[in-house]
């Protein structure tokens, strides 16, 4: 069998490892989301979203994975014209959803949303970024705050030379 075969075999493998979830839980619940960190404009893992005019970014120091099972971070957009926003949100990989808890900007710092919703992750580029290509694996969330931000960092093409 080929190298590039038996490397497919085992990442598939492990992947699917990775990403069982159990069934749904009816007795759910969210925790409350933390307050949102304070903005960090260093260090930010930098993210490639195609066809936007915005810079985004992830606060590494701000991915926190709860007892819930939502993974929350600090997401960076800056504009051409250098004016910055932070968007605190949080993902569930066994839904594809994501709610956003607060946004900062710079003339008010951190607004939290008084009744945050969630929906599917991919209404936004940069956050279904973020869960496809970090956060999440399938279903099912990253293994650690430290696997995520080196997923993110890490071209998916390289990954499997990795693991």
């Amino acid at each position: 069998m080929r190298l590039s075969r038996v490397v497919g075999a085992l990442l598939f493998a492990a992947t699917a490892a990775q990403a069982q979830v159990p069934a749904d839980d009816p007795d759910w619940r969210e925790v409350e989301a933390p307050p949102p960190p304070a903005l960090k404009l260093e260090g930010l893992v930098p993210l490639e979203v195609p066809g936007s005019a915005l810079r985004f970014g992830v606060d590494p120091a701000s991915i926190t994975i709860g007892d819930d099972g939502i993974v929350r971070y600090v997401v960076v957009a800056t504009s051409a014209s250098g004016v910055v926003n932070g968007i605190y949100e949080g993902v569930r990989c066994d839904k594809g959803e994501v709610k956003v808890y607060a946004r900062h900007n710079p003339a008010g710092g951190w607004q939290v949303l008084k009744e945050p919703k969630w929906r599917p992750v991919n209404e936004q580029r940069y956050t279904d970024l973020i869960a496809r290509d970090g956060v999440c694996v399938g279903r099912g969330i990253n293994q650690s705050a430290a696997r995520i931000v080196r997923d993110l960092r890490i071209p998916l093409e390289r990954r499997y030379q990795l693991d």
